[in-house]
């Protein structure tokens, strides 16, 4: 099965501030506020959506193209993604710009202080959609380029592809007219518990309402698990088990690579989402949200140990 993922690709640029911000700002001054936070280094580190999901995808030994955009800053990304068997002929460069950013300052309280440079992601990736073999792709769209988060649904349906629609942190930037409309015969919506109030409360509709628009409605619940309901019948399944949580970012996106990974396997959509719980136990034991890595034996063995036989 061909997966393409739509989504962003971008920088995580993380600093330590090793104090307190409270420290160094005076609240009766908020109004010509000035400071400067020296800080102790920078890490580098890839992210973006699509890059995260794409990422664990391959660890699953899934193959899949990356629909995005990037910019003139993206050449040791590009390399790392490729060094992974992930195709990039769907990533469109804009020289004139840099890949997006995100710049990240915490302090000693893990207060963290964020810019975010969209970068190239302000242009659409402009991929000739029509190249998708309709028989047997699978596409997802995933907090990106707004453009694309809205074209490339309309492409999937028009063409009777299956695909999921994961909004994710880009829900205020969508109308509720052009949520509506992404997600409209979707086989998957999925977010967290957050995120679809979100989107109830962005389009007036109802949980039902959402239920009739869709196939799946699969909401994440972060260490309750996650629900998945079809037309009123829900399932729920348990988190998985970590041995410790070291940073969340990317635990999403490496569910959906789980789910991903699990339909292209011909699974049910509820044990492609335990893929998922379980993908996303490795994520979180570590800092970053591409630097865990683990074997399909490694996979299967704390997957079969939540939830039975992987067959």
């Amino acid at each position: 099965m061909n997966i393409y993922i739509t989504g962003s690709l971008a920088y995580d640029r993380i600093m330590s501030f090793p104090d307190k911000f409270s420290n160094h700002i005076l609240p009766d001054k908020i109004h010509i506020l000035n400071v400067c936070f020296l800080v102790d280094g920078l890490v580098e580190r890839f992210g973006g959506t699509a890059g995260n999901i794409a990422y664990t995808l391959a660890l699953l030994e899934g193959k899949s193209t990356i629909l995005s955009q990037v910019g003139k800053d993206f050449t040791a990304y590009d390399k790392h993604l490729q060094g992974f068997g992930i195709s990039v002929e769907g990533i469109r460069t804009l020289d004139q710009e840099f890949t997006a950013g995100a710049y990240i300052t915490t302090d000693q309280s893990d207060n963290q202080i964020t810019g975010f440079n969209p970068g190239a992601m302000k242009y659409p990736c402009l991929y000739d959609m029509t190249q998708i073999n309709g028989s047997d792709s699978l596409g997802i769209v995933s907090p990106g380029n707004v453009g694309d988060m809205i074209d490339h649904p309309r492409f999937y349906r028009e063409n009777k592809i299956p695909f999921i629609f994961d909004p994710g942190q880009q829900i205020p930037a969508l109308t509720g007219e052009q949520l509506q409309e992404a997600f409209q015969g979707a086989e998957i919506l999925i977010t967290n518990d957050y995120e679809l109030e979100l989107i109830m409360n962005s389009t007036g509709m109802s949980k039902e309402a959402l239920l009739d628009s869709v196939e799946y409605l699969v909401t994440t619940l972060g260490d309750k698990g996650a629900v998945i309901n079809c037309k009123g019948d829900a399932t729920h399944i348990n988190a998985v088990p970590v041995e410790t949580v070291a940073d969340p970012t990317g635990v999403g996106d490496a569910f959906r690579a789980g789910l991903l990974k699990g339909l292209s396997m011909g699974k049910s959509v509820v044990d492609s989402c335990k893929m998922g719980a379980t993908s996303a136990t490795f994520v979180i034991e570590t800092d970053g949200p591409q630097e865990h890595t683990f074997t399909m034996d490694e996979f299967t063995a704390r997957y079969e140990a939540a939830f039975g036989p992987l067959e």
